[in-house]
């Protein structure tokens, strides 16, 4: 095949060559004006069968009078293309059932595929591109300038100059907004926790230390009767306090949990969120830069100035089209897990407030219930107790000397009318 024979239409040599003549290894084999950027393409073919609409899901670009080739500029989800998944963005399509499309427009080919009934084969040359290569400098200041624009109201974007993109109005971020007032909820009450706890082993240390008095009390008091009192007594104080433990033991894997919601769930599902905004941010600026590149073609089409990426192949346009695919694929597979996730944090959420509530509620109230029937059986009040063989002691700083003894009794009694006579009888004590 003699390369050299083409026919000019537009800007761009078309060449006049017969595709059926050609062999297997020569059909799709890179033309003498393309510049593939150092990508490189395998060719095959591909028969899909058409759905309802007479339609293989497919939107087609370049082509005559300003492209010397033709491709594929989007796959459409849910359609024989997408759920087939051997085209992609950037291919190149060379040939309907066998016919070569060379030196075609984007509108014939359309309707080259539209007239063919039932199943259509598609001859294509695959892109091989390295999406790293489609990621310049450009990409990256769009993302940041995404990143910037999204935390602003379009107001300010206005003011400043900075159109908003669509998808910027992201409900998951105001989702995320909504995690962190979660979050700063299960902080205050996991301080609030901590704190109650504590009093209440403070309280439950007391009771310890009550029960110990009277228990030595109990066993040093002479008497039988009230030295069973006291240590009946101080007993059920120690008893109240082996109930708070019990208490605190079932309450304190509320701390546990709600530190793992606080402090993992939480934490992964910001992660995984930022993730998302990223994975969006980037797509967003894929698009922003297929629609640059649309708008420069335009440009030049009306000014009839040539192009040189869209005469040679437009294989940086093709690049970029890839790119965008794959950064869709991302965007959407990141915004699913985001959903799910956000989904289960919101039943782990509600489940835990009920079960935490539930399990504090039924460990106090077991608490008081054993507290008021321990108590309720150490109803030991009046206690006899005989002074005089009492075995309580007191500092001697705190002992009265028999001057001030007799004053307060003469005190006593010039009130009352009469002294009260003390003496080794038993005296009944509340």
């Amino acid at each position: 095949m003699d390369y050299n024979d083409y026919h000019y239409d537009g800007y761009f040599p078309v060449p006049t060559y017969d595709m059926d003549r050609l062999s297997p290894t020569s059909k799709y084999e890179q033309l003498p004006w393309e510049d593939d950027m150092g990508m490189t393409v395998t060719s095959g073919s591909v028969t899909l069968v058409k759905d309802s609409q007479n339609l293989i899901g497919i939107s087609i670009g370049g082509g005559a009078p300003l492209c010397p080739c033709l491709y594929v500029v989007q796959v459409f989800d849910n359609t024989p293309a997408a759920k087939d998944a051997t085209l992609a963005s950037g291919d190149e399509i060379v040939g309907v059932k066998g016919q070569s499309v060379k030196g075609r427009t984007k509108v014939e080919v359309a309707r080259m595929i539209q007239s063919v009934k039932g199943d259509v084969t598609i001859q294509y040359n695959k892109l091989h591109a390295d999406p790293k290569q489609g990621k310049t400098l450009d990409i990256i200041l769009k993302k940041v300038k995404h990143r910037v624009v999204e935390t602003m109201n379009s107001g300010t974007a206005d003011a400043l100059g900075l159109s908003r993109a669509i998808l910027c109005n992201d409900g998951l971020v105001k989702k995320l907004e909504e995690l962190e007032k979660v979050a700063g909820t299960y902080q205050g009450l996991m301080e609030h926790t901590k704190k109650l706890l504590k009093a209440f082993f403070e309280l439950s240390l007391t009771h310890k230390a009550f029960g110990d008095v009277f228990a030595a009390i109990g066993v040093r008091e002479p008497q039988p009767a009230a030295s069973k009192a006291f240590t009946h007594f101080g007993d059920a104080h120690r008893d109240i306090e082996r109930f708070a433990v019990s208490c605190l033991k079932k309450c304190k894997p509320m701390i546990s949990d709600l530190n793992t919601y606080l402090n993992k769930a939480v934490p992964d599902t910001r992660l995984t969120i930022k993730k998302y905004l990223d994975a969006k941010f980037e797509y967003l600026s894929y698009c922003l830069k297929v629609k640059e590149m649309d708008d420069e073609e335009y440009s030049y089409a009306a000014l009839q100035e040539p192009l040189y990426r869209v005469e040679t192949g437009n294989y940086e346009y093709r690049l970029i089209l890839r790119c965008r695919q794959e950064a869709r694929a991302r965007f959407a597979k990141m915004r699913s897990d985001v959903l799910v996730k956000l989904e289960l944090l919101d039943q782990k959420h509600v489940q835990d407030i009920v079960f935490q509530l539930q399990r504090f509620v039924s460990a106090m109230s077991k608490y008081h219930t054993d507290c008021h029937s321990v108590l309720k059986e150490a109803d030991v009040f009046p206690i006899e107790v005989d002074l005089s063989r009492s075995t309580f002691t007191y500092d001697k700083s705190n002992e009265f000397n028999d001057e001030d003894d007799d004053d307060e009794l003469e005190e006593v009694g010039e009130v009352a009318g009469e002294v009260p006579q003390i003496s080794g009888d038993l005296i009944s004590t509340d």
